[in-house]
């Protein structure tokens, strides 16, 4: 790496709290770039606890209520124990991210809870935290839902989170975090409530921006969903958890393709940077965690490098000295892009868009200019990754892990890859070409 990254989150630190509390955590204002990544406890908005009861689930005709399972095995150094869910490792460090120049240290947990499947379609889902939290930590609750395009991004669930789609599936992630050597919050419960709201219009599907790429780098170090980087790897980073996909998944995947488009990758979103971790610039103003005032698809540090803005600073008050937007493991940029510096790319941020998506089951598969493997590689596809398919044809017959074929998919590029190596399909049924 030649510039400072940043994919750790400097999160706030919330003022004593004595005994059990019922925290409801405001997401981030925006767009204040030395803001705070959560409002501290005393100042944040508070619902009321549900009457004490066995864990489970209650519905109405238009609102289901449940309780977040905390302890099952989802934790990146968290842990359940006394009837708490704590941090584990409890040193001031960054424990879940691959990050070297890190604004302020400190120890860090993720919980990922299981999927549940609702009774009935909602657009918002909102969070009740009973915990007991101390000065220097701080907990977020965040969710995602799953729709026919497969999952949407995280959102804060306190006060609400709302979709633009109805969704059927719901997951919850707590993020745990202590300034002070051997401090943690401990989360007793979470009580979740899922209903229907007004929602504004969908956002236009299958966003692309054209931004500057550079090279991660940092093999054996950790990313911010728990993957150990390897050498030659292949995932992105983008300056926001909204789009972090849970590791060894490919729930949130980008295209990266060379400006000429000569070469593409398909890779998924493992780890949260460059500069920022609150920048989820593809998205339009009113969805935009922060830095509202910016158009679409221009990252903050891009204007910042480019144009001062916010003195030229990123959120940690640092000087950004590229316009980075994405950052692209070794693997990714050597092979699927072929790059040799950091380089402009155009991105296209795939869970924005709709319609069948092929999960690649075993890869870096090669992108073929037509259905066979005598045809030129255009490109890589990533394990995991989530390509979108926009018909198929009859082609060379192959064998892979999953079948042997002659189907080759065609994805939105004009590339062909084989069936063979395709694990699944959601989102619909790909017609043939």
């Amino acid at each position: 790496m030649n510039h400072p990254r940043s994919s750790v989150r400097t999160l706030a630190i919330a003022p004593l709290l004595v005994g059990a509390l019922t925290v409801a955590l405001s997401p981030a204002a925006a767009p204040v770039p030395l803001a705070p990544a959560l409002l501290p406890a005393a100042a944040a908005q508070a619902f009321p606890v549900p009457a004490a009861g066995p864990a489970g689930s209650t519905a109405t005709a238009s609102v289901e209520e449940w309780a977040a399972d905390l302890s099952g095995v989802g934790g990146l150094n968290t842990r359940w124990s006394g009837g708490r869910l704590r941090l584990a490792d409890r040193n001031v460090r960054a424990v879940t991210s691959a990050a070297l120049g890190r604004h302020t240290p400190l120890a860090e947990g993720t919980y990922l809870g299981p999927a549940r499947t609702l009774t009935r379609p909602a657009t918002r889902v909102r969070a009740e935290v009973t915990a007991e939290i101390g000065r220097n930590a701080a907990v977020e609750v965040q969710v995602r839902g799953w729709r026919s395009a497969g999952w949407t991004e995280w959102r804060a669930a306190v006060p609400a989170a709302v979709f633009d789609q109805p969704v059927t599936r719901v997951q919850a992630r707590l993020l745990l975090t202590a300034r002070a050597a051997g401090t943690t919050p401990a989360v007793r419960a979470v009580r979740l409530t899922a209903d229907r709201a007004a929602v504004a219009a969908a956002a236009t599907p299958g966003r692309s921006y054209r931004v500057f790429a550079t090279r991660i780098g940092l093999v054996g170090e950790t990313t911010a969903n728990g993957h150990v980087v390897q050498p030659r790897d292949h995932f992105t980073a983008l300056p926001s958890r909204r789009s972090l996909a849970p590791r060894g998944t490919g729930d949130y995947t980008v295209r990266v393709c060379t400006t000429s488009g000569s070469r593409c990758e398909y890779a998924p979103v493992w780890d949260v940077g460059p500069w920022n971790t609150r920048d989820d610039y593809w998205n339009p103003a009113a969805v935009r965690e922060n830095w509202k005032n910016l158009p679409q698809g221009l990252p903050e540090a891009q204007a910042a490098y480019q144009s001062g803005y916010n003195g030229g600073r990123d959120q940690f008050g640092r000087t950004v000295l590229n316009p980075g937007g994405v950052d692209l493991a070794d693997g990714t940029f050597w092979d699927g892009l072929r790059l040799t510096d950091n380089a402009w790319v155009d991105v296209a941020y795939l869970w924005t868009g709709t319609g069948p998506h092929g999960i690649v089951g075993n890869g870096p598969l090669n992108l073929r200019a037509g259905p066979g493997t005598g045809y030129a590689v255009r490109g890589l596809a990533a394990t995991y990754a989530h390509v979108p398919i926009q018909c198929y044809v009859t082609g060379q017959t192959v064998t892979g892990p999953f079948r042997t074929t002659n189907r080759w998919n065609r994805l939105a590029t004009g590339h062909y890859i084989s069936h063979a190596y395709i694990s699944a399909i959601y989102g619909g049924t790909a017609p043939r070409c």
